[in-house]
């Protein structure tokens, strides 16, 4: 393999180093977007963007922003982000790396809104491989992407622009997509980190499908903390996108985990003795870093991933392009031309009776979590150069997906972080994952794998509180919130699943209860209040509440009062639901 004639990623800023710039008003967005620009300019052409926004356009939204009367309040303020060129941005074309397949969409992707409406900075769309088919990032019209490592090594892909533009340290964040690996291999072969988060916690609506059933919306950041913080802001439950469902939050005991290892003689490295050696050495840190390591067999993992190109989940991608294929064959680059159309020699019956294995196999590996908590892998066990994937383009794409493919279909999250280097200057990386909704779990264990420990949800400076009753704005209790720095944030309901009772008798008190079945949105505010302010806040609240997790009508879960177990002994206790909250219930009495 090539010597490595790069020192690998660029500086840049973190989302952390930015915000701390902001807050001791060192710089302003203006400040970072020019200097943003420049970093573009100095990389030159290098593969990693298919449009950027025009300088007077991202000045405008600068100058919004410093405008805004709290900035605080903004969790990603003034930090700028790319955008993986399969989701839409309104009146940006998106195009999958296939110019004439391009569309202008009139409307924004959820994922990119709820970016901009925390006060991130759309910067443009990133590069990838065609119909993001591919893991190598060599399949594109447009200029061809290379490791930030040089050497003539690949991008990996197909999420390849999206980790350049993050590895070039032009952009903190990028957003990307993730089906079987492509949020994955171009983190690791980029020296940075990547998120695929659980499929369904960010909402796939107005991203171009590639399998629609295994699809994820996925991340990459400099650092563990700031993929964790931008899927804070994003994830969220969208009834549009058949797949949606709510994020499971928990703040993980690193020394009670299970850590996952399988046997080294499972592993494969296609020959790779340096990036085996490599890994040994990152895997042993494992051992030292956590007390609880187990043995855990990786052959239903690998089963399952030889199902995902070797069987009839091809066939979803011309579900999806097959009109176009047939209509605009010279289009499409052969290498895709031919993936594609191999999902024509799928019947019905293959489908049914890979669908009953996947079943068996993933029954496999839920038994298999029963004995750990996490399952830690090599990222990739070899990677290239562009060469060697251009004269082979199958057979090393397949290889570059040996530890990814299976990740979807067994409905796993998983993060990448770096993991040192190889002796011929190549990077290596961890790559973490955790059974569904495990998120929070398989980013604690990749920060402290990573040297960037996260901050467990609900533990952070600034904390989102929920309130449903006497704290209120303009309610009795209020004025603690304030009195300790709170904020009001929105005023919006529950999600439909809880009801809302009255204890206290003279002295009524309002408490909220899960109730799963016959439950209703109720009226609540959320606030933002220093987390310290907390326990002096709960002691000087009715012994009827305590703190809980309360899910909003978007579908976040934020800490917010709810009933202690001693009110529902409480003989004045009575459902006030249907009032459909405390306000409205004052209201009328």
């Amino acid at each position: 393999m090539a010597q490595s004639i790069s020192r690998g990623p660029a500086d840049g800023p973190t989302i952390d180093d930015l915000t701390r710039t902001y807050r001791a008003a060192e710089a302003t967005p203006s400040d970072v977007i020019d200097g943003m620009l420049a970093r573009i300019a100095d990389r030159g052409d290098d593969g990693a963007w298919i449009s950027v926004v025009e300088r007077s356009e991202l000045l405008l939204r600068a100058k919004q922003l410093e405008a805004h009367p709290d900035p605080t309040g903004l969790p990603l303020y003034g930090i700028p982000f790319g955008v993986k060129d399969s989701i839409d941005v309104a009146g940006v074309p998106t195009t999958l790396a296939c110019p004439d397949y391009a569309y202008v969409p009139d409307r924004t992707a959820p994922v990119v809104q709820r970016l901009v409406d925390a006060g991130a900075i759309y910067v443009g769309k990133t590069n990838l491989d065609q119909f993001a088919t591919g893991l190598n990032g060599t399949r594109t019209p447009y200029s061809l992407p290379r490791s930030v490592f040089g050497g003539g090594l690949i991008s990996g892909g197909s999420s390849s622009g999206s980790a350049l533009a993050v590895a070039g340290g032009e952009v903190p964040f990028a957003v990307a997509t993730d089906t079987a690996g492509s949020g994955r291999v171009p983190p690791a072969l980029n020296g940075i980190v990547g998120l695929k988060p659980s499929r369904g916690l960010i909402s796939t609506v107005g991203l171009v499908p590639a399998c629609r059933s295994l699809d994820c919306i996925s991340l990459m950041a400099r650092t563990v903390p700031d993929v964790g913080r931008v899927l804070d802001v994003v994830a969220a439950v969208d009834e549009r996108d058949p797949y949606s469902r709510s994020r499971f939050r928990e703040i993980p005991d690193l020394t009670a985990l299970r850590i996952g290892l399988p046997d080294i003689g499972e592993l494969e490295f296609f020959g790779d003795e340096p990036m085996r050696d490599a890994h040994l050495a990152a895997r042993s840190r494992v051992g030292l870093q956590f007390s609880r390591v187990v043995t855990a067999p990786f052959g239903p993992f690998l089963a399952a991933g030889e199902l995902l190109y070797q069987g009839p989940w091809v066939a979803e991608r011309l579900a999806e392009f097959g009109d176009f294929l047939a209509d605009h064959p010279d289009s499409v680059l052969p290498v895709i031309r031919a993936i594609m159309a191999g999902g024509a020699t799928y019947s019905a019956v293959d489908v049914f009776a890979a669908q009953h294995r996947l079943g068996e196999l993933q029954a496999q590996v839920r038994r298999l979590w029963r004995d750990m908590d996490v399952l830690v892998l090599p990222a990739v066990g070899t990677t290239f150069t562009v060469e060697q994937v251009l004269a082979d383009p199958i057979a090393t794409n397949t290889m570059l997906g040996h530890y990814t493919h299976f990740g979807n279909l067994l409905d796993l999250c998983g993060a990448v972080v770096p993991a040192g280097l190889t002796l011929d200057g190549r990077p290596a990386a961890l790559m973490v994952l955790g059974p569904a909704l495990s998120d929070d779990r398989v980013l604690a264990v990749a920060g402290a794998l990573s040297g960037h420990p996260v901050t467990p949800p609900g533990v952070a400076d600034d904390v989102t509180l929920v309130v449903v009753g006497h704290h209120l704005s303009g309610q009795p209790r209020s004025r603690d919130l304030v009195e300790h720095g709170g904020r009001v944030l929105t005023s919006t309901t529950t999600a439909p699943r809880y009801r809302l009772l009255r204890t206290g008798g003279s002295g009524p008190v309002p408490v909220l209860v899960t109730a799963p079945d016959g439950g209703a949105a109720i009226e609540v505010e959320t606030w933002r209040l220093p987390a310290a302010a907390l326990p002096g806040i709960l002691a000087r609240s009715s012994p009827s509440v305590c703190l809980g997790r309360v899910e909003l009508a978007d579908g976040s879960t934020e800490i917010g009062f709810v009933a202690d177990t001693s009110a529902l002994d409480d003989e004045d206790l009575s459902d006030i639901t249907a009032y459909g909250g405390w306000r409205a219930y004052l209201a009328e009495h």
